[in-house]
């Protein structure tokens, strides 16, 4: 009887470890494809592949945030028109990691959703869309007060700010030089998020 109990937690052990190798490696190739991809046909099939990922794993927030993050990135596309209907798809990847983790690095996703939003008539969606943004990033920073992503992310909405509204290069540098120390310091888990750092430090060559 105990050789058998012994077989069968061996078993299980064994199924549970292959079953974690198949999805780090799943993760690990389709984030390197992420970070090469250069079309909107390709980062909208890699967010459902992401969201496929999700849906079999059942208990990890991060297929669906980077489901969300390729989303993200069809948004910045000048060819995507229609930022809510895209700011709609993000919204509901960020439900399903969400519903599993809330944390600094889906705040920062909700972030850029609501800022490609306002963008569309800043005038009218600061209110609005506006808000969000900021709310967001606010809950991000008492989340994670050292996350390099979102000192990006504050220091670019400072960028695009007029300075008669508190915003322009000489409010962004200091940010983006913060945001950089971080990323420099960052000690990323296997499969976390690293991107910024490149795009932190182009920008922050702009402000001076």
């Amino acid at each position: 009887m105990q050789k058998t109990l012994l077989f069968l937690t061996l078993l299980v052990s064994l199924t549970a470890g292959a079953q974690s190798d198949r999805y780090s490696q799943a993760m690990q190739k389709n984030i390197t494809l992420l970070d090469s991809a250069k079309t909107i046909d390709q980062l909208q099939s890699l967010a459902g592949t992401f969201d496929r990922i999700g849906d079999a794993e059942k208990t990890q927030w991060l297929p669906y945030y980077y489901a969300a993050l390729a989303q993200t990135w069809v948004g910045w596309f000048p060819d995507t028109k229609d930022k809510d209907a895209n700011a709609a798809k993000i919204k509901s990847y960020l439900d399903k990691a969400e519903a599993i983790e809330k944390n600094a690095e889906t705040y920062a996703v909700e972030n850029m959703a609501a800022t490609q939003q306002m963008l569309m008539d800043p005038q009218t969606r600061w209110a609005t869309n506006g808000k969000e943004a900021s709310d967001a990033l606010q809950k991000g920073m008492t989340v994670d007060p050292n996350n390099p992503r979102l000192y990006y992310l504050q220091a670019m909405s400072l960028f695009g700010t007029p300075p008669q509204f508190g915003g322009g290069k000489d409010k962004a540098k200091p940010v983006f030089e913060k945001s950089i120390a971080l990323f420099k310091s960052a000690q990323p888990k296997p499969l976390y998020p690293t991107w910024g750092r490149q795009q932190a430090e182009s920008m922050l060559a702009q402000c001076q």
